[in-house]
């Protein structure tokens, strides 16, 4: 199809080499670098007479010299509409199909007959073949791994350059709260600060403005939802109180709290169970008038740890082992992990009967709990995490940068990995798949590792803050199994949604769980 152009005003030129712009996009010649016989440059109906025919006429000679000015026409300016050479296709052809009338069915039947045999002899083989064990046909398109849904941030407390301490998700598993204090050096015991939380349930959710906030007279370091009460949550206070407030009442939400007695904590609470640098192990209850109620003590005395491991001496005489974190196993409820100051985790019992060897005051008989020690990392441990699908393992992170995965049948770790330079503040089990934890470090990222696809390696690397300042704390969300929140220096709460490939279990997986666990035992 021919575009018409319309001509335009008329430029000046005065080289030989300008008219050679009016053939653009025209075959008007043999072939590339080969010039084809003389003859006018054609833009639609619009002719331009060559410069070599104008030179001619002029002077009834050949001369590339003295020549008269020509007007020329720039081929853009020539034409208002114009037309893609590729997209000039010609019409496709439709394809015949030829009627279910017209195919050759006994030729057809005949065929499937003589090959049955043998299709049915090579599907037999694929069934009993092992060669596609443990893939997964995947028929969604491949989705991002992780994302970011809800940056949250209460602006009062990010202000005062206040940390997020702590973490917890609520028994529904649509809250999520957090704690405001201060992890680094210096004495916030006085320092007001907050409890936050918020619902992501609700329409009117907005990032800045928390659905509950509970202001705090000293730094909170620990938080945790009562198990099965979704509004109620307790806290550790830098000062050694332990609070409980119920969220749903927005005017007076204080429920219990410890006091500063001689059953509470001289050091700043690290868990809410709750224990302490201290050396103590606290159990309170809720009772009338809004007080808590020491029911069970233990403390931790050098003297009366097992010597299943070498330890290093505390200096100074000091007999008091700080507990620095807390986890509970999920198949035998009086069973409980400790990590400590000195580096080393202590498995630990409820039911332990030994009375401490110790001076501390105490309403009630303070008694030893360690059953085991654990080989050492090379500093404090800031987090434990009993496996819930395993009883014999637990994860355990601290200020070498280490992860080390434990059986609590023997001493030595099963493995160590060296996941940061920095500090390491929390790892956490996934509470769907068996061999999927997380790491916040204190280079600012949280690792997600995948056992079942690497050992060495984290499988995603989330970059929490851009500063690289720590993320201090991590939960998985137990309900609502795509969720993992993470909180950091900058006072942000980072709420991520993990693809089906942190949330389904693969084939196989708690075998393997249970074959590396079973390593140890060799």
């Amino acid at each position: 199809m021919a575009t018409r152009a319309q001509p335009g005003p008329l430029s000046q030129a005065g080289s030989a080499g300008v008219a050679a712009v009016a053939t653009v996009g025209v075959a008007s010649g043999p072939g590339p670098g080969r010039p084809g016989p003389l003859q006018d440059e054609t833009l639609g109906v619009a002719s331009v007479p060559s410069q070599w025919r104008a030179v001619q006429g002029i002077r009834g000679e050949t001369k590339s010299c003295q020549t008269a000015s020509i007007a020329t026409a720039n081929a853009s300016a020539q034409a208002r509409n114009h037309v893609d050479a590729q997209v000039q296709t010609e019409a496709p052809v439709p394809v015949s199909v030829q009627p279910p009338s017209q195919y050759d069915i006994p030729r057809l039947a005949a065929f499937l007959r003589r090959v049955e045999a043998v299709v049915i002899r090579e599907l037999n083989k694929n069934w009993q073949s092992h060669a596609f064990d443990g893939f997964e046909v995947n028929w969604t398109e491949q989705q991002q791994m992780v994302s970011c849904l809800y940056t949250l941030g209460y602006p009062p407390a990010q202000a005062q350059g206040l940390h997020v301490t702590s973490i917890s998700w609520n028994s529904t598993g649509s809250v999520v709260a957090c704690a405001y204090g201060r992890l680094d050096h210096g004495d916030w015991s006085t320092l007001k600060s907050f409890v936050c939380a918020w619902n992501l349930d609700r329409r009117d959710l907005r990032p800045q403005q928390p659905s509950a906030v509970v202001e705090v007279p000293s730094a909170v370091l620990c938080l945790a939802f009562h198990p099965t009460q979704p509004s109620h949550v307790a806290g550790g206070l830098y000062s050694g109180e332990v609070l409980v407030w119920d969220l749903s009442r927005l005017e007076d939400p204080l429920l219990w709290r410890t006091g500063l007695t001689d059953d509470t904590h001289t050091d700043p609470v690290s868990q809410v169970l709750s224990v302490a640098t201290d050396g103590k192990v606290l159990l309170w209850q809720g009772i009338g008038a809004g007080q808590l109620q020491l029911t069970e003590g233990f403390a931790l005395v050098m003297q009366q740890l097992p010597r299943s491991t070498k330890l290093k001496k505390h200096p100074h005489g000091e007999t008091e082992v700080g507990a620095t974190a807390v986890a509970f196993s999920s198949f035998d409820p009086r069973l409980f992990i400790l990590g400590t100051e000195g580096g080393f985790p202590l498995k630990c019992s409820l039911a332990a009967g030994e009375a401490a060897l110790t001076r501390m005051p105490s309403s009630v008989p303070l008694r030893a709990p360690a059953q085991f020690t654990f080989s050492p990392h090379g500093g404090p441990i800031y987090s434990v995490s009993c496996s819930p699908f395993h009883r014999n393992l637990f994860l355990s992170a601290g200020t070498d940068g280490h992860v080390h995965l434990y059986s609590m049948l023997q001493a030595p770790p099963l493995t160590s990995l060296q996941l940061s330079l920095k500090y390491l503040f929390a790892v956490r089990w996934s509470p769907v798949r068996p061999l999927v934890f997380a790491a916040a470090s204190g280079k600012g990222d949280v690792q997600l590792f995948d056992l079942q696809k690497s050992s060495q390696k984290p499988t995603v690397l989330i970059k929490q803050t851009q500063d690289e300042s720590p993320v201090y704390c991590l939960e998985f969300n137990s309900q609502q199994t795509q969720l993992l929140a993470a909180g950091d220096a900058q006072g942000t709460v980072k709420v991520w949604q993990l693809s089906t490939e942190f949330t389904e279990q693969g084939p196989r997986e708690a075998e393997d769980l249970d074959c590396l666990a079973a390593e140890v035992a060799t």
